[in-house]
């Protein structure tokens, strides 16, 4: 049978599955389902998520079970930038204009996310916030939702599968796949190519951006944006630690990433300089 292709729209992106075998109606709705249940108790732009509870009143959530590895996750990548990279930093966005309203202009000067440490507490599946704070899981969030449904679809019988949220990509057939990386700065052309067996999940400055010079990717110590990394752009085993990792580059060097994390990279600087692993399964053209 020849392969089968599905394309749509979700959580605020646009989607690809493609499937060696068709992927028929009453199937696509269940992914489409596991896409809505984790929006529903992740997103920061919606006003009955499991988040938007934790902004409004603080306190204690439950989240679901595939909340544990997110999570784990964070915690890591907190303590590895030193803060940097935080879930918190909901608020420090918002102020940027980068909230559910989509304002996309400041609302004050920047303001940094709060510390992890005395305000938010982690059990298991189980949050409890100290005080109101906005959840934002923008940095993993995409890419552990790729890993969700092509988990879904393998419990549907797809063994072989791609799952590409722009940007956001899991690749599970046999033959590696050839992914262009497309330059930041000119989407016409790439800085280079990779052969992708796994996950291959991308950051850049030049995505989600407005006003003077402001972009998605913030330090969560200062609250402003990063200014030195263009696009980041990692492979790993899966699309969680592909996207962690590729939003912990813009605050981190590979090298504190490395002894404990299995991961390539290529890193693309402001200046048009680049950096990439050694062993990259592919190559990289002057930027």
């Amino acid at each position: 049978m020849p392969p089968s292709e599905r394309r749509f729209e979700a959580i605020g992106t646009t989607w690809r599955i493609d499937t060696t075998e068709a992927l028929d109606d009453g199937e696509f709705g269940r992914i489409l389902s596991r896409i809505e249940d984790f929006d529903r108790a992740y997103s920061r732009f919606r006003a009955d998520s499991l988040v938007a509870r934790l902004a409004a009143h603080g306190g204690e959530v439950v989240l679901p079970e595939d909340a544990r590895p997110l999570l784990e996750l964070y915690e890591r990548l907190y303590r590895l930038t030193d803060g940097a990279l935080t879930p918190l930093v909901g608020a420090s966005l918002e102020r940027l204009g980068y909230g559910a309203d989509y304002r996309l202009a400041p609302q004050g000067p920047a303001v940094a996310s709060p510390p992890w440490e005395g305000v938010l507490t982690v059990a298991g599946t189980r949050v409890t916030a100290a005080r109101p704070v906005l959840l934002d899981v923008g940095a993993a969030g995409k890419g552990y939702l790729v890993d969700l449904v092509a988990e879904a679809l393998a419990l549907l019988g797809f063994a072989e599968v791609t799952v590409d949220a722009s940007g956001d990509l899991l690749h599970t057939g046999r033959e590696p796949l050839r992914v262009a990386l497309e330059h930041p700065y000119r989407a016409d052309q790439a800085i280079g190519v990779v052969e992708v067996t796994g996950a291959l999940c991308a950051s850049a400055a030049n995505r989600r951006t407005w006003g003077d010079g402001l972009h998605h990717v913030l330090d969560g110590r200062t609250g402003l944006p990063v200014r030195s990394v263009a696009a980041t752009w990692v492979l790993a085993a899966s699309a969680l630690e592909a996207d962690g990792l590729a939003t912990a580059l813009f605050l981190t060097g590979a090298d504190r990433l490395a002894d404990e994390f299995d991961f390539r990279y290529v890193r693309m600087f402001t200046d048009g300089s680049a950096e990439f692993s050694a062993d990259l399964p592919g190559e990289v053209f002057a930027a």
